[in-house]
């Protein structure tokens, strides 16, 4: 197991504190009418619906009232480190000139805060011990970008820096998803044919024997996976909106976020990894 001195190191606030931001992902990212929102929004607009306190005025009827995608965004406390630590705490209203960089810097570090949780769990994991030396190694670094000054922040190549973290955590898919018991002799036949990601969009897979699958950036939209057993699977950057999970097992699943299991369509059935809960309008 890795160093538990190093892992209670890590920052604990990866996931959205919204009483310590200010309301930024309800500004800065653009969204236009669609399914998932009710009208068009462009960057840098207050949303109608963000009061002067910065609170949701429709939080609790965010779906009914057609912003279905509010409910499935986390910024990985992204919101509250750029309101409170970067820039210390100067709200956009009264430092306007400030709430462009703000603004602009939000996508960035939760991108950079979404690769901390992955690596962050991928540490965590018995079934990565071998890779545990090499993720603390690598890990000050990513941890430090967190901490850049917007300017340097927005000038970061994040490609080069994602691509150094996902050699480790390819390393650390096939590690925990070949620890998953071996499937049936019917469901090998039933993999012998490769699928594409898009190839389960609205897939019926009912039932089926996914153990260990890697759904990494798959389209699963509208997907059946009802009573599917899908333990040990890795689910970093797959599209689970409105994917039927009701009475799956999820189990032992790697790199499943809330906002994921937030766009999904599941039950009280439904097993999931011990850190993840299942969604209010699940019920």
């Amino acid at each position: 197991m890795s160093n538990p001195l190093f892992i209670s190191e890590l920052p604990p606030h990866l996931s959205a504190d919204c009483e310590q931001c200010f309301g930024l992902c309800c500004v800065a990212l653009p969204y236009g009418q669609s399914s998932d929102f009710a009208f068009d929004k462009s960057s840098g607009t207050p949303c109608p619906n963000l009061r002067e306190d910065d609170r949701c005025s429709i939080h609790t009827q965010l779906r009914q009232q057609g912003f279905k995608g509010c409910t499935v965004y986390d910024c990985f406390g992204a919101g509250q480190k750029l309101s409170q630590g970067t820039f210390e705490g100067k709200h956009w209203r009264t430092h306007p000139e400030s709430a462009r960089d703000m603004f602009d810097c939000l996508p960035v570090l939760r991108q950079i805060h979404e690769l901390i949780s992955y690596m962050r769990e991928a540490m965590m994991r018995s079934e990565t011990s071998s890779l545990h030396a090499d993720l603390e190694k690598l890990y000050p670094d990513v941890a430090r970008l967190s901490e850049l000054e917007p300017a340097e922040m927005l000038q970061l190549d994040l490609t080069s820096h994602r691509a150094d973290v996902n050699v480790l955590l390819l390393q650390a898919s096939e590690l925990i998803r070949s620890s998953a018991p071996a499937k049936t002799k019917a469901q090998g036949k039933a993999k012998g044919k490769k699928r594409s990601g898009m190839d389960f969009l609205g897939a019926n897979l009912q039932g089926a024997d996914l153990r260990g699958t890697s759904f990494r950036g798959a389209l699963l939209i509208a997907a059946n996976l009802r009573n599917a057993d899908i333990r040990h699977a890795d689910w970093i950057g797959a599209d689970l909106r409105d994917t039927q999970l009701g009475g799956a097992d999820l189990r032992g699943g790697i790199f499943l976020t809330q906002a994921q299991l937030n766009a999904a369509i599941g039950d009280a059935s439904t097993l999931l990894p011990d850190h993840l809960n299942h969604p209010s309008h699940w019920r």
